[in-house]
């Protein structure tokens, strides 16, 4: 094998460009070194730091701002770990993934108690406030069920509802309170229908002091309860109301106007930030059909650039719909989502009308707006209910 001798000229000049390379411009360049998985969890952890210094509070896992819910997410996570809190804990800067020390004693548990939460919690000891116990005379008050002689006169009504119920045309709802207890109204309580048929005044012949009722229930029997005994009942079962879908045509007068539609939509949304939350229902009203309307609803931040599922539509009559949408919203502000959606466009766009609420909640809420009831009553977001004020 032969090779060609080297040129000592072209050497000398070479050695004399690299000695003049004061810059590195002839240097090799060094290899980046790969992105291992604790160089994603430390970057990841400094975001979570960044909030806690801007904001001095760590980011909160429920809020409704997605951005700071994903942080919060993130903190949950990365304490649920004891390898992910051992590879960042030269990192921890703020104390975030320090240990709580428990209270030893109850002193030390009140002693943290910094907002006030057991100042107004009553003498455990204190018995002053319970009711009286019920004496043998008392129980023979309590109403029982007895067969419905007249019960034929009834069996019509429950055919009717059974068959609205089918058809759509009303609906089962969480039970609203005592106060929707009224006559001509039906309930459903541990699987059976049951009718409101009077309310009696009180027999003050026997010392009572409260209307009883008149309930017929649909396997024939009835019974005289009280008001309260009827919504105990209820709440205790987790019975529903009977509550109309939409308005009966047999309702629905010549100087009735139909508005339009309210509806609840399910984002069907492939975004994890989104598909991520439950109970995640956007409340809107619109003047024509639904079906129409979201139509094209994955080019609309208004719809959070996704297909949506129709949950739910009702018929409305006789309402302006800017003030029902705003009241529906105001019911519910508590809970309204805070998201920002990019368009096709690339611009930033507010989406509003998206609530993290259950859809009973909604559901009770739309049945005391038709009942006029909506202003005695609030959201609380702990209970997912509607609470009277």
């Amino acid at each position: 094998m032969s090779t060609e001798p080297v040129n000592p000229a072209a050497l000398k000049q070479l050695d004399a460009l690299m000695a003049q390379d004061t810059e590195g411009l002839l240097d090799m360049p060094e290899k980046p070194k790969p992105v291992t998985d604790v160089d994603r969890l430390t970057k990841a952890f400094r975001e979570v730091c960044e909030f806690y210094a801007a904001n001095g509070r760590e980011p909160d896992p429920n809020t409704m701002d997605i951005s700071e819910r994903k942080l919060g997410a993130r903190l949950v996570g990365i304490r649920a770990s004891s390898e992910k809190m051992e590879a960042l804990k030269d990192h921890d800067e703020h104390g975030l993934l320090e240990a709580v020390k428990a209270p030893s004693s109850l002193d030390d548990l009140l002693a943290t108690d910094t907002l006030g939460l057991v100042d107004d919690i009553p003498d455990l000891y204190d018995t002053s406030s319970l009711p009286a116990r019920k004496s043998p005379a008392d129980e023979g008050q309590r109403a029982t069920r007895v067969k419905s002689e007249d019960f034929a006169a009834f069996a019509e009504h429950f055919k009717v509802k059974h068959a609205g119920l089918a058809d759509g045309s009303w609906a089962l709802t969480k039970f609203a309170g005592e106060h929707t207890i009224r006559e001509g109204r039906f309930f459903l309580v541990n699987g059976l229908l049951c009718f409101v048929a009077e309310v009696r005044e009180p027999d003050t012949s026997h010392g009572e002091e409260k209307p009883r009722l008149r309930v017929i229930f649909e396997n024939g029997t009835e019974s005289s309860m009280y008001r309260e005994s009827l919504a105990n009942r209820l709440y205790e079962t987790g019975g529903q109301a009977v509550t109309r879908a939409t308005m009966d045509a047999t309702e629905i007068g010549d100087a009735d106007e139909e508005t339009g539609y309210i509806y609840v939509l399910r984002s069907l949304s492939d975004n994890p930030d989104i598909a991520s939350l439950d109970n995640l229902y956007k409340i809107g009203f619109s003047r024509g059909p639904v079906e129409k309307r979201i139509q094209g609803a994955e080019k609309s931040p208004t719809y959070l650039m996704a297909p949506v599922e129709i949950v739910a539509s009702y018929r409305a009559y006789n309402l302006r719909p800017s003030a029902l949408e705003h009241l529906l919203h105001r019911v519910f502000a508590a809970v309204r989502l805070d998201a920002a959606i990019i368009n096709e466009v690339g611009g930033s766009v507010a989406s509003t009308e998206w609530f993290v609420v259950p859809l009973t909640a909604i559901n009770q809420a739309i049945e005391l707006i038709i009942s006029g009831d909506i202003v005695s009553y609030v959201y609380e977001p702990s209970a997912g209910e509607l609470v009277a004020r």
